[in-house]
Formats: structure tokens, C-alpha cells, sequence
């Protein structure tokens, strides 16, 4: 099978290792005699998985007491309705900070619940920076601030977390540069992520949680949208996504493996700035218009000097073994995704190539 370097937004590129010790235990998990997909997600078998994923998660991110991590169902969007109906409490506003599309869609779920505070918002130009803090109109009374930390279709990624004002609590949508770089936890409220870009496969959403925040759902709320019960039930209110928290765990044992986060994020600052590199020294045949220190080390946008070319780079790309460049149809060009799994050999494939089509077409 010829090898392929698969550059998709998500669902997205797998450790390699991850994929081969998965198939080894596909039909036998340890000695069970079952695959992980037939056990009972309350046998002791598949307690241990959990239980394993959860610790090392816990490690991996230095996550301290006091907070809860949830295995839900749903995805990163569910998170957009379930956000407000758990956390407004006695308030009925939360600020959002818009830097882009995944940013809009949660303002929009938020409005059917609270009132929404556009805190700050870089639409005017196009999404290509994130507002200066000390400019963003934040409401003290608000129940939470809501930002997206990296834009997985602009390419836009917050390179600091914001600061907690006036004891509102950050909540922050973490799916495409999770475990990316190390975060200090403590300074948030609430994380989530969908597992399809950089913890494993579609179906598993991460959340953590100060435990403080939870209990503040509204009381109309639909058992299975609220937090507590999950807590409560540590993931198991109902049968979990046991498959991708199984294939989670194994990407956070490799995670481990590869020196951490800390370890994992030298390496993704390495491959971006690879990219990043070929994009500004290309004369104008590749271009981004990301301002330079807001650009994803995830999600790398770029176009070509003449849209002409597009789909004979696709092509050729995928002659060359390079996969799903094709970028988001909501703002074109190409999109290369280079999460935590894609090894640095495949950006330096796609580097290669890259300079070679614009010498034979620039």
C-alpha cells in the first residue's frame, strides 16, 4: 500500500503506532478474549481503559484537584447549547470573543439561552488577527467568557490565553490544538475538545471542569445535557464512545512517549514554522493572510497565486502522496492540518513539493 500523508482537518491523521497496536488487540484486548469493542463498558475490563485514559490525561496536561474529566458524546457543537444551559447559574449573559467561524456558531447556540456579549471580534478584517485584550468590552456580570483557541478553518490561533477579570470563569472550545502545548489548566473554568483532531477518532468529546461550576444547570435541562450527571456517574450515566476513549488512551500513552506535551509542542512549533516558511519565501505564489503572530501551528491556510492552479495542486499533491489539502469550502484555497500525529517527514514531503510546483508554475 503506497504511503500517504494525510493532512485532514479532522477527523485527522492517527499516530502510527496507535493504529498498529490497535489492530494487534482488535480481536483480543490483554487476553480478555474480546475485542473492546464487544465489552461491557461496565466490566472491569473496560474500567481499567477509562480509568488509565483519564490518569494519563490528568498527567499529560498537569491537570490539578478540584476539576472533573468527561468522556460525552456529541461533539465540540453539542458543547455550544450544553455551555449556557450548565453554567448561567443565576446570570443570563456570557461573553464570547468571535475570531472566526467555529467562534459564530457558538454565538449563535448561546443566543437561544442567554444574552451574548460580543466581548471583541476581528470579522472587520477578515479574521486574519484576535483584538488587543485591553480593548475587549467585557460585562462583569457575565456568566463566562467562550473563546475558540484555534480557528480550524481560518487558521487563526490565540498564541496566549486571556486573562480572568471580575471572577468571570474562561471557558474555552480547545478541538484543534489540544495536547498541543502545554496550558497551565488551573487559569480555566471549563475545556473541551472534540477527539477528532489531536485525541483520536470522531464520537469522543474531552471536557474539564472546575468542580465549582457544575450544579448551575438550568432545572429544565435534559438529564443527559447536564454536567453533574456525568460527573456523577464519572462518564457513565450512559454507555460512553468505549472504542475512541480506548484508541484516546493510546494516544496518550504515545503522547507520553514522545516527551509530553512539552515535548510534542517543540515539534509542532518545528513543522509549522516549515511551512510557514516555504509560504514567505515562495515570492507571492503561496500566500496567508493570518497576521504572523496569530497563524495556527495546527491549521496552515494558504492560497495560491492564481485559483487556476488549485485544483492541478490537489492533483499533483495527491500524485506525491499528500492527502486533504483542499481547504474549507467556506473560505477556499488549501489547508494543511499538522496535528500532534503527523510526522515531520510528511511536512517536509509537502515542503518539497511545494517548492517545486511554484518553480514549475510560478
Amino acid at each position: 500500500m503506497a504511503k500517504v500523508y494525510n493532512f485532514s482537518a479532522g477527523p485527522a491523521v492517527l499516530p502510527h503506532q496507535v493504529l498498529a497496536e490497535a489492530q494487534s488487540e482488535l480481536l483480543d484486548w490483554h487476553g480478555s478474549g474480546m475485542s473492546v469493542m464487544e465489552m461491557s463498558h461496565r466490566g472491569k475490563e473496560f474500567m481499567e481503559i477509562i480509568h488509565d485514559a483519564e490518569q494519563d490525561l490528568r498527567q499529560l496536561m498537569g491537570i490539578p484537584a478540584g476539576y472533573k474529566v468527561l468522556f460525552l458524546q456529541g461533539g465540540a457543537s453539542l458543547q455550544f447549547a450544553m455551555a449556557p444551559l450548565n453554567l448561567l447559574g443565576d446570570k443570563d449573559s456570557i461573553d464570547i470573543v468571535n475570531t472566526g467561524h467555529w467562534s459564530k456558531l457558538a454565538i449563535k447556540e448561546a443566543k437561544r439561552y442567554a444574552k451574548v456579549n460580543v466581548a471583541a471580534s476581528s470579522e472587520d478584517r477578515n479574521f486574519c488577527y484576535i483584538p488587543e485584550e485591553a480593548g475587549w468590552q467585557r460585562d462583569p456580570n457575565a456568566a463566562y467568557l467562550h473563546y475558540t483557541s484555534n480557528e480550524t478553518i481560518g487558521g487563526l490561533q490565540f498564541p496566549y490565553i486571556p486573562a480572568e477579570q471580575h471572577g468571570v470563569p474562561l471557558v474555552c472550545d480547545m478541538s484543534s490544538d489540544f495536547l498541543s502545548r502545554e496550558i497551565d489548566v488551573s487559569r480555566f473554568g471549563m475545556i473541551y475538545a472534540g477527539a477528532q483532531k489531536n485525541i483520536g477518532p470522531s464520537g469522543l468529546t474531552v471536557l474539564i471542569i472546575r468542580e465549582g461550576l457544575l450544579g448551575k444547570a438550568r432545572a429544565d435541562i435534559p438529564t443527559m445535557l447536564n454536567y453533574q450527571v456525568h460527573a456523577d456517574a464519572d462518564s457513565m450515566y450512559n454507555t460512553p464512545g468505549t472504542y475512541p476513549i480506548y484508541i484516546a488512551g493510546l494516544v496518550f500513552k504515545w503522547l507520553k512517549e514522545q516527551g509530553g506535551v512539552k515535548g510534542i509542542s517543540t515539534r509542532n512549533e518545528e513543522k509549522a514554522g516549515l511551512l510557514y516558511h516555504v509560504i514567505d519565501s515562495s515570492g507571492g505564489f503561496y500566500s496567508t493572510h493570518i497576521e504572523q503572530p496569530f497563524r495556527s501551528k495546527m491549521n496552515v491556510v494558504f492560497k495560491l497565486k492564481d485559483e487556476a492552479l488549485d485544483e492541478i495542486f490537489l492533483l499533483e499533491a495527491r500524485k506525491n502522496g499528500l492527502a486533504q489539502l483542499k481547504g474549507h469550502r467556506a473560505v477556499g484555497g488549501m489547508r494543511a492540518s499538522i496535528y500532534n500525529a503527523m510526522p515531520i517527514e510528511g511536512v517536509k514531503s509537502l515542503v518539497n513539493f511545494m517548492q517545486d510546483f511554484a518553480r514549475q508554475y510560478g
